[in-house]
């Protein structure tokens, strides 16, 4: 039976019977002690059939307040006893706070799938509403900005005023402007704005631009160089090869050198010739240079033929000590020191191609101090953010402004002898290592190389 037509029924029934009684007693004039107790309890029944009555308006209350305020650990089971109509009801109620838990489960695991991935992408992402404020940022962001928080624009200004100039005005555009991080840093910074809910909202994207037109550089050079190599040699070979044919003709044919070995002279004319003499000599200068010329181009092969580095862990403090043991043999004069950071400090890499660089910068600084009174050579590494940074630090003339901007030009050099591809080979190599080789120098106070990785 409905329990609910039951409660109602017993209540009316009592409330019936209590305004019956009281009437009766009211008219036989009872005493008024007699009638309080009858008035007490016709009151506390009505009372108990509106909140009886009332009960599903504020389970209907209580369960849009729920929905509102996004509180959907509440169930709807106490009164479902009371009959089908109560018990369906609050089955209805369960199961539409049960669809919005699992919806906002959903969101919610969507937004942390979403925002994992935003901070993990290589380009920086941040957005910031119409007042500047920061809504959301990366880690890529903030390590191409070299700061550990963003909160406003506003903090940009102490260490990227032009940036953020640039970000408070900035505009939806398809064309991305370039921004100077520094002297190793150059961001394809991106613009376009959004309404959500009313609210304008500027997203931003931050992309390292450096390293890709270096990439682009590199290729050039090594494109250019493949050229030359073949042009070159399809030159020099033939040339080669008939300044050996035509030296033997004169040694052999025109002055007798095969019956000379017999003791018999053919043509004694031709054997004091001096003429003949600077002909044979002009011949073997040209096969000379030629075959110079053919082992000088043969070199710069290694330049586009780098092998993919092997990675492993390398530990920093050993092989930084190993490089420093293998380059003091060259360079007796020179007072060269290790200090790395945290004995722990590791970096994935091939070491062999690292060590060729570090062996190779040290060789630049070596040839650099030598004129220098107390030649040093300093070698530190440290854990910055993200990254691991290996400096080679001398104390020599350093480098003049007009020569920074070609250093690692493949084939430019300042020195008298040298091929100029040293420098290019290890920034090639720190590119496959997805890390960056850049240089600082003030003439007559030093240089340094530092690897990122």
């Amino acid at each position: 039976m409905n329990r609910f037509a039951i409660g109602i029924g017993w209540r009316i029934g009592s409330i019936i019977l209590l305004v019956s009684a009281l009437t009766y007693y009211w008219l036989q004039a009872v005493n008024g002690l007699l009638l309080f107790p009858l008035a007490v309890a016709l009151l506390s029944i009505i009372i108990s059939l509106y909140r009886f009555v009332t009960s599903l308006n504020r389970k209907l209350t209580r369960f849009l307040e729920s929905v509102r305020y996004s509180d959907f650990a509440v169930a709807f089971r106490a009164d479902s006893n009371l009959g089908p109509s109560f018990h369906a009801l609050n089955s209805q109620f369960n199961e539409v706070l049960d669809a919005f838990r699992q919806a906002r489960a959903e969101k919610e695991a969507n937004l942390h799938y979403v925002n994992t991935i935003v901070q993990h992408v290589g380009v920086g992402l941040l957005t910031f509403d119409a007042t500047g404020q920061v809504e959301l940022v990366n880690q890529s962001a903030l390590r191409l900005l070299g700061i550990y928080r963003l909160r406003t624009l506003n903090d940009l200004d102490a260490t990227h005023s032009e940036l953020s100039h640039l970000l408070s005005s900035a505009k939806t555009s398809s064309t991305p402007v370039s921004y100077q991080t520094g002297t190793d840093g150059e961001l394809s910074v991106r613009c376009t704005s959004v309404r959500l809910r009313g609210r304008l909202v500027t997203v931003v994207s931050l992309q390292n631009i450096r390293t890709e037109l270096q990439q682009r550089e590199l290729e050039a050079w090594q494109n250019l160089t493949k050229v030359l190599r073949h042009e070159i040699m399809n030159s020099i070979t033939p040339i080669v090869s008939l300044a050996g044919t035509m030296r033997d003709i004169v040694e052999i044919d025109l002055m007798g050198e095969g019956d000379k070995e017999e003791g018999v002279t053919k043509n004694p004319t031709l054997l004091a010739s001096s003429p003949l003499d600077d002909l044979r000599d002009a011949l073997t200068t040209i096969e000379q240079r030629g075959e110079g010329i053919m082992r000088f181009v043969d070199a710069y092969r290694n330049f586009t033929t780098i092998p993919q580095p092997v990675f492993s862990d390398v530990p920093v403090d050993p092989f930084l000590r190993k490089v420093c043991q293998l380059a003091k043999a060259n360079a007796p004069r020179c007072q060269m020191s290790v200090r790395v950071a945290s004995p722990n400090l590791v970096i994935r890499a091939d070491a062999a191609q690292i060590e060729m660089v570090l062996l190779n910068l040290i060789k630049n600084a070596v040839e650099s101090l030598g004129e220098v009174v107390q030649p040093t050579i300093q070698i530190e590494a440290e854990s910055v953010g993200a990254q691991v940074i290996i400096r080679v630090i001398d104390n020599g003339p350093g480098i003049e402004p007009e020569a920074m901007e070609q250093i690692f030009i493949p084939f430019y050099t300042t020195k008298k002898t040298g091929s100029g591809i040293g420098l290019s080979l290890s920034r090639q190599i720190m590119q496959l290592h997805n890390g960056q080789l850049t240089a600082l120098s003030t003439p007559e106070a030093g240089s340094t190389f530092s690897l990122s990785f």
